[in-house]
C-alpha cells in the first residue's frame, strides 16, 4: 500500500507499483447455487432489469420542470409512471437511463406539450393516477407495455414529430 508523503522512507526501499493478478486460465462459469444459468429471467412482474436504474430518478429532477401538468394531475405520479418506460427504453439498449430516455417517456405521453390533446389527457389521468404509491408496481408496467418497442427504438426526434402527427401512433392503446 502505499504512504503518504510525509511518512519517511530509506532511499534503497523499493518502491512497490501496481500489479496485474494472476491471469487465469480459461472463463469464468456460473456455477455456483446462486448464479443464473440461462440469463435473466424474464415474465410478468419482472419488469425491465438493467444497470444504474436508480439514476433514472435523478435525472427526472433535472427535467421535471418541462413537464405541463393538467389540472387534476399530480407530479410525483408523473415521474413514477415515466421513469418505467424509460428504464425499458434503457434496458432494450443494454445501458444505464440517460435524460433522452425520459423526455422520450414524457413525450409519448404528452407531459411536454404546452396544449396536449383532451383524449390523451384522459388517458392518461387513468393510467397515472395514484402510481406513486409502492403498491401500485403493476400499474407502472402496465403505463411501460402502453409504450411498444417500436416507439421506444426511435430517436427524440422521430417520437417528437410522430406524436405531434399522431400520438396514438406510439402508445398501443
Amino acid at each position: 500500500m502505499a504512504a503518504p508523503e510525509y511518512v519517511p522512507a530509506k532511499p534503497m526501499d523499493e518502491v512497490r507499483a501496481y500489479e496485474s493478478p494472476p491471469r487465469r486460465p480459461g472463463s469464468w462459469l456460473a456455477r455456483r447455487p446462486g448464479d443464473l444459468q440461462t440469463g435473466q429471467p424474464h415474465g410478468r412482474n419482472f419488469g425491465n432489469p438493467g444497470p444504474d436504474q436508480g439514476y433514472a430518478l435523478r435525472l427526472a429532477s433535472l427535467v421535471k420542470d418541462r413537464i405541463r401538468l393538467q389540472p387534476g394531475e399530480d407530479l410525483d405520479d408523473v415521474i413514477h409512471g415515466a421513469v418505467p418506460v424509460a428504464l425499458k427504453r434503457a434496458a432494450m439498449m443494454g445501458r444505464a437511463p440517460v435524460v433522452h430516455d425520459l423526455l422520450i417517456a414524457f413525450r409519448v405521453w404528452g407531459f411536454l406539450d404546452d396544449e396536449p390533446d383532451a383524449e390523451l389527457v384522459r388517458l392518461r389521468r387513468e393510467v397515472f393516477g395514484e402510481v406513486a404509491h409502492a403498491g401500485h408496481y403493476r400499474e407502472r408496467l402496465r403505463i411501460a407495455a402502453l409504450v411498444p418497442e417500436t416507439t421506444l427504438r426511435m430517436t427524440p426526434g422521430e417520437v417528437e414529430r410522430a406524436h405531434a402527427s399522431d400520438w396514438r401512433s406510439l402508445l398501443d392503446v
